[in-house]
């Protein structure tokens, strides 16, 4: 299989992205995944693999919302969010493995590693909360995603900047979605308006860790606070919301999800993701 680009090997008919599980093609099939010469091999598959597991979690967190949402249009654009960041993380757990020389699929990585060996950012994994929460949480999220991504598209590893472009027109639409209802809720009646504020005060503490220095990086994290705040303030303004008065939620040790520490659903939401895998080791489904 032949393709003139990475971006192209990675989109169109060879988007095999949907599911995790056995009996699924390799998402990076006919893409050259050599490590570019000057590359840390191991440093890439870090990276990639915090952001696939961000990905990854935060998918399995808004599948919850299927037959929960209000309504039946946000069930179908949950779903359709989940299943954008699921083929994300696909293609960064799979990138992941091919860079560090290990060759390990994205199953192994999502369905046969401890909590303590995940790396994605605390706010990924929060649940349980009502709608208001969903939204802060996913538009917290997918600004700062969206941002990060737009970055990696210069990438000199020419498959995540492909991945990244791939996901750069997903996250943008993540984005809008969340904002739209960020909007329409803190505008909307006295009720909507404190369960959106109760929202943001929910994700608040957990904003700082997005933009922490880490040991592994391709793109500062601090840089991208400056256009995430701007943004931020944008909708708030037109929601009629205000910024919570909240600290940030401290590591254990300063360690956090990016070190393998993690909030106590981490857990919870293990067990479910990881149940049949384990339960039936070497099965197919």
């Amino acid at each position: 299989m032949s393709f003139d680009n990475v971006y192209e090997a990675i989109t169109e008919d060879n988007d095999a992205r949907w599911a995790f599980g056995t009996g699924f093609a390799d998402p990076l099939s006919g893409v050259d995944t050599s490590v570019p010469s000057g590359v840390d091999g191991a440093q890439l598959a870090a990276y990639c693999l915090m952001l696939g597991d961000d990905a990854l979690i935060f998918s399995h967190r808004l599948q919850e919302w299927v037959s929960n949402a209000p309504e039946l249009e946000d069930e179908v654009a949950l779903a359709n969010i989940a299943l954008d960041l699921l083929g994300q993380a696909r293609l960064l757990l799979a990138r992941s493995g091919k860079a560090d020389g290990t060759d390990r699929s994205e199953d192994t990585f999502a369905f046969l590693r401890a909590e303590n060996e995940f790396r994605n950012v605390r706010l990924a994994e929060l649940g349980g909360g009502h709608f208001g929460h969903t939204i802060a949480q996913l538009f917290v999220f997918s600004t700062w995603r969206l941002a990060l991504f737009q970055r990696l598209e210069s990438s000199v590893d020419p498959v995540l900047a492909a991945i990244a472009a791939k996901g750069v027109k997903e996250l943008a639409y993540h984005r809008d979605y969340a904002a739209q209802w960020l909007v329409r809720l803190g505008d909307g009646t006295p009720l909507s308006h404190e369960r959106m504020a109760e929202g943001l005060a929910a994700v608040w503490p957990y904003v700082e860790e997005l933009f922490a220095t880490h040991p592994v990086e391709l793109v500062d994290a601090a840089s991208l606070r400056p256009e995430f705040d701007a943004i931020l303030d944008q909708a708030l303004a037109a929601g009629t919301l205000e910024r919570p008065e909240i600290g940030a939620i401290a590591g254990v040790s300063g360690r956090t999800g990016r070190d393998g520490v993690h909030t106590e659903q981490m857990g919870f939401l293990l067990a479910e993701l990881q149940s049949v895998a384990r339960a039936m080791p070497g099965a197919s489904w």
